[in-house]
This record gives structure tokens, sequence and C-alpha cells, in this order.
């Protein structure tokens, strides 16, 4: 269907492709000839940077999930999608085609408001989170203090979407993968939380780019090797967190039927499924920054800092945003790496795992940190 729609409307795409373009490059004309007077407004300053990051993002959202169906057709020993594009490229522009065409049914007897709102609750922290995360030392848009507990606050907020769909779908189904839902993100919420207080412990703030920059060194110096059973609690939290298989009980489509979202169709269900990647990014992104070094280079340490600071080398082998990105890249890996190889866990499994192993190995490791910085442990806690 995606193949037939790309060809009925492939000429007026591309006079679409071409509009946005040139739309595009007159705006950032704009941007260069204005720049100051934008600069002198704190308002559109403030503007220009949130579209500079949420734009990309959105890119990243929808083509991550053509990455997905790559990655795991590899794995099983499959081409996955080809057929739309050169080697497949254009998928995603037709799924997005393809869900915008459909049409959104209400059921009956639901509530109307709280139905169409549910979506947008489900995305929002997902985009809002990214204002404090910073992509190098200055690259950042509100450089707050409180950076850490403003991220946890609002990857709290993601499960109120999940739970205000089921309940206002008037669907069984949607109710129980709305119910089971809950159960799960506030079992691993815990553990996740115990996770970043390590965090703010091994790097003695709350402030993101602090948190990095006390990882400074070399990669023996990043917080996986002191933090590592943290950093597994807090990676694979963060897999149940976003009901990414093998913790997908909350739309477990065997037992009932795609859970929360069962009475979504068209752009609606389309905005779940944005989040839920957006919420995987966000979780690899953090991961990256709390337990891998951030923008730092792994080169740190090992080669000179000369060489690290100086001309071509220095924007390669140096700290930078390409670290960052890449590091988040390897971590969403391992998302579709999951999802290919392990099978959905029964529901009391996933609870024993997030209560009795989870919340006891992080209460452990905290006792074990805290004695680690009364010491003053090198080269991490001195």
């Amino acid at each position: 269907m995606a193949h037939t729609l790309i060809e009925k409307y492939k000429t007026h795409m591309l006079a679409t492709a071409l509009l946005a373009g040139v739309a595009t490059v007159l705006v950032v004309m704009l941007g260069v000839l204005f720049w100051d007077d934008i600069t002198a407004s704190v308002f559109l300053y403030s503007l220009v940077k949130i579209i500079v990051i949420v734009v990309p993002l959105l890119l990243a959202v929808a083509y991550l999930t053509f990455a997905e169906r790559k990655v795991i057709g590899y794995m099983q020993v499959r081409i996955g999608p080809n057929r739309v594009g050169p080697r497949g490229w254009l998928q995603p522009i037709a799924d997005a085609l393809k869900l915008l065409m459909k049409e959104i049914v209400i059921p009956t007897n639901s509530n109307r408001f709280l139905f169409l709102i549910a979506p947008t609750i489900s995305i929002a922290p997902a985009l809002a989170a990214w204002a404090v995360l910073p992509f190098t030392d200055t690259l950042v848009l509100a450089n707050i203090d409180a950076s850490l507990l403003y991220i946890l606050a609002l990857t709290s907020m993601g499960v109120y979407g999940v739970i205000i769909a089921g309940w206002a779908s008037n669907s069984k189904y949607a109710f129980l993968g709305a119910m089971r839902s809950a159960a799960q993100i506030v079992s691993y919420e815990i553990a996740m939380g115990f996770a970043l207080v390590g965090v703010l412990i091994a790097g003695g703030s709350l402030n993101l780019v602090e948190i990095v920059q006390a990882q400074q060194g070399s990669v023996l110096h990043w917080f996986w090797l002191p933090l590592f059973p943290l950093f597994l609690v807090y990676f694979i939290s963060g897999v149940a967190e976003t009901n990414r298989a093998p913790f997908d009980v909350s739309e477990g489509e065997s037992e009932i039927v795609a859970g929360f979202h069962v009475e979504y169709s068209g752009m609606a269900f389309a905005v779940f499924f944005l989040a839920e990647y957006a919420n995987m990014i966000l979780i690899a992104a953090l991961a990256a920054l709390m337990f891998l070094g951030g923008w730092l280079s792994p080169f740190e340490g090992i080669l000179p800092d000369e060489f690290l600071a100086s001309g071509i080398s220095g924007l390669v082998f140096g700290s930078g945003v390409h670290w960052l990105l890449a590091k988040t890249s390897l971590m969403l890996l391992f998302f579709l790496w999951f999802r290919a190889t392990f099978p959905r866990y029964r529901y009391d499994q996933i609870m024993r795992l997030g209560w009795k192993v989870f919340i006891p190995i992080t209460i452990v490791w905290l006792v074990i940190e805290g004695a680690a910085v009364v010491v003053g442990l090198g080269p991490w806690f001195d």
C-alpha cells in the first residue's frame, strides 16, 4: 500500500519537497540576515534553538523506525523495507502519509476530550526533556542547576498518557493494558530513580553539564565503571519504562490485542508510536551523558592533548557533539537488539525483576558508593 501511495502521489511529493527546500533556504537566509535582531530578542532566540533541537529529533524518531526494521531484518536474515525510495529510505515518509490519510475513529461512549489529549500527554514529556539535555558544555537550551531532577519529574509524567488513553477508550482490553503499564512503570521508576541518585553522588551535582565534566580524564574516568550495576539497572529500567520488548506487556498482542492504544487509529495512534521512539532516544541520550562521558572523547588520556585540540584531528578525535550522537546510537542499537533476541516476559517475572532484584541492587550499590566517597576512592571520588 505504501508503495502504491508513493507512485500515485510522486509528483505532488516532489513538488512539496521542492517547496519545503526553498522555504528552508529562505528561512535560513532570513535568519542569517537578521541574526543580530534574533539574538537580541530572548523569545526569538529561544524559539530558534527549540526548532533546531525538535526538528532533527522528530526526523530521528521517524528514521529510527526504519533503522529498527532494517537492523532486525539483518539479524533475522531478512532484507527489511526496500521498496519505497532508494534502498527503502523513503519508507518513514510513506508510513507518515498512510497514517495521515487514515480516519481517527473515536469509540462510542468514550471520553472524547481525554481520548484525544492522551497521545499529546505521552509525547510532550519526551520532547520537553530535551530542553535541559546538553550536547556540549556550551550547547544547551536551558542549563539549569536541577536538570537531573527536571528530567526525572518529566519522564514520570509519560505514564499518565497511557493510563488516560486506556481509561478514556471505554474498552476492557485498553483498560487492562493501561493498568499493566501503570504498575510496570511505577515499579521501574523507583529503580531508575535510585540509579540517578548514584550518578548525583558521583558527579556531586544535579546539573548534567557538571556531571559530564566530572567524568573528564579518560574512558576509565567515565561513570560506567564505578557505577556499572547502576548503569545496567538504569538502562534495563529504561527499556521497561518505554514498554519495549521484552517488557511490552502493556501492549501484548497475544493477550490483549495491542493494549492501551487498541482503539486508536490514524495520527492519534502515530503519536503514541512516536512517543515510544522519542522516549527511546531520550533514555539512550541520558545513558550516554550520565555513564559514558557524553560529548567527551574516548581518546582523552590516550592521545596527546595537542593532537585532540588542533585542526582536523581535533574535530574528529577531540570531544564534541559527534561523540554524544555516536554513544546514543550505540545505546539505541541495544534497544533494537533486545527486541530481536528476547521473548516477552511474563507479567510476574517483570514485577519480580523490578521489585526483588533491581531495587535491592541499587540500594546496596548506593551504600558501597557512599563508602567510596567517604574514603575518597580515586579516580572517581577523590
